[in-house]
């Protein structure tokens, strides 16, 4: 079976030129247009790679008006096409102007069909060099990190962490609320790693994990003898970041008469550690993170107002995996490659049984239970490929709501799938068009309406 010929459409309306033309590349399939409605219907329907474009087309044969009209409609819908233009002797302004929007190349009439034959066959060559390219790109950026650790594709996240891009390093005060299980400390250290405090200590304190009469000494050190088992003297955490950050997770679970203390902190930049008696200046960057509803705290008197203003000085809200569509693939593709690796290497992938149920799950334990699920699943499986009974998941679980508006439904769901089927093939088009069962042009215009990126 041999290999289909490379498609090339040419627009044209002078139907000798069109036959000369068909005749001369006969190691192409031509698909020829005379006008701008069959050009861009026949663009839609074949995506052809290269197109030749004559300027001086019907109802403006004289002047360029309608080719490059024309090729402004090419370039948005298929801006990768590369689109060689015709001019005549004299015309290099409206050659040059076309290229400015974004022509490949041109080529004077009357055609020399050598040198237009050698222009089309360079085009070629760039266009699969580019394909290729993104291509490896796409497989080499397959966990597209941000922040240098965080894995994602979905634009709620990548708005957090261009928040956060912005504030590391105005050295302000960072509340993350978000609910358990999406990154907080993963983001914290972003933060840290993106601020101009990246040479100096990053240091995590779960202050829910610490008993409250330890959770003091903890934070602000002690001096020796301060109390029963202080042997030594030994610096808190706050001390120990100084110069850096210290991400305080769970600051909800602060003891009222602590947080006098971490205020008294935050406002003079200096500590005193259970037992001493003289100020300790230290410049240590605080970032917080809770999944409490701190305000409701605050009118309950369960936490201090000024306090909350002091550590809340940029607020970043961090979403829900479900509320990410699209992440919970990539996230689990990476997971699965690093704990086969470690654990399991017959391992390669993931069952279509597998990745539905991975999009049909609200992720309620957010991204732990994605990665807790998948470590366990790489351990049980006995094939190659993780199945759904492996993730102990059911595709079909989990119902969400919709919105009662029937447009405003249709758009949140077409969105939804779209970005869930291009994590599915990794951005591949045609395998993404496949997925959701339309064809290529019908998905590149939904790409366009909702702008929405392949990549």
């Amino acid at each position: 079976m041999t290999d289909p010929k490379p498609k090339l459409l040419v627009i044209e309306d002078d139907p000798g030129l069109q036959a000369q033309l068909k005749w001369a590349y006969d190691a192409f399939e031509v698909l020829i247009a005379g006008d701008r409605g069959s050009a861009l219907a026949t663009l839609r329907a074949d995506m052809p790679p290269v197109v030749t474009l004559d300027l001086g087309l019907p109802p403006d044969p004289d002047g360029t008006t309608e080719g490059l009209a024309i090729l402004d409609e090419i370039m948005a819908i298929k801006p990768d096409t590369k689109v060689i233009v015709a001019s005549g002797h004299g015309a290099r302004e409206s050659a040059l102007e076309a290229i400015k929007r974004g022509a490949y190349d041109f080529y004077q009439k009357p055609v020399d069909i050598d040198t237009l034959g050698l222009i089309v066959e360079r085009a070629y060559r760039l266009h699969g060099i580019e394909a290729e390219n993104r291509r490896l790109s796409e497989r080499a950026g397959e966990d597209k990190t941000v922040l240098g650790r965080m894995i994602t594709a979905a634009p709620e996240m990548m708005k957090v962490a261009r928040t956060i891009e912005r504030v590391a390093n105005a050295d302000v005060a960072v509340m993350l609320l978000g609910a358990s299980g999406t990154g907080k400390e993963l983001l914290a250290r972003g933060v840290h790693e993106a601020s101009n405090r990246r040479g100096g200590a990053f240091i995590a304190i779960n202050c829910a994990a610490i008993p409250e009469n330890l959770l003091e000494s903890e934070l602000f050190g002690h001096e020796k003898g301060a109390f029963t088992g202080a042997v030594k003297t030994t610096e808190g955490k706050v001390e120990l970041a100084d110069g850096g950050t210290l991400f305080l997770d769970e600051v909800g679970d602060i003891p009222l008469p602590l947080q006098v203390k971490l205020l008294r902190f935050l406002q003079e930049r200096t500590i005193e550690r259970i037992g001493g008696r003289k100020p300790i200046a230290v410049d240590t960057r605080i970032v917080c993170a809770t999944h409490q509803d701190l305000e409701a705290m605050i009118a309950a008197g369960t936490f201090r107002e000024d306090l909350f203003y002091r550590l809340a000085e940029i607020v970043v809200r961090i979403p829900t995996l479900s509320e990410r569509p699209g992440d919970a693939i990539l996230l689990a593709k990476h997971f699965l490659a690093r704990f086969a690796r470690e654990m399991n290497p017959k391992v390669k992938g993931f069952a279509p049984d597998a990745l539905a149920a991975i999009d049909g799950w609200p992720w309620p334990g957010n991204v732990r239970e994605l990665e807790n699920r998948v470590k366990r699943a790489v351990i049980m499986a006995e094939g190659k490929l993780v199945c759904a009974e492996d993730l102990d998941l059911r595709a079909d679980d989990g119902e969400e709501e919709v919105a009662l508006n029937l447009k405003s439904a249709r758009e949140q769901a077409d969105r939804r799938m779209i970005r869930q089927a291009l994590a599915r093939s990794e951005g591949n088009i045609s395998s993404t068009a496949k997925l959701l069962g339309i064809s290529r042009p019908t998905l590149y215009d939904l790409l366009k309406q909702y702008e929405l990126q392949p990549q």
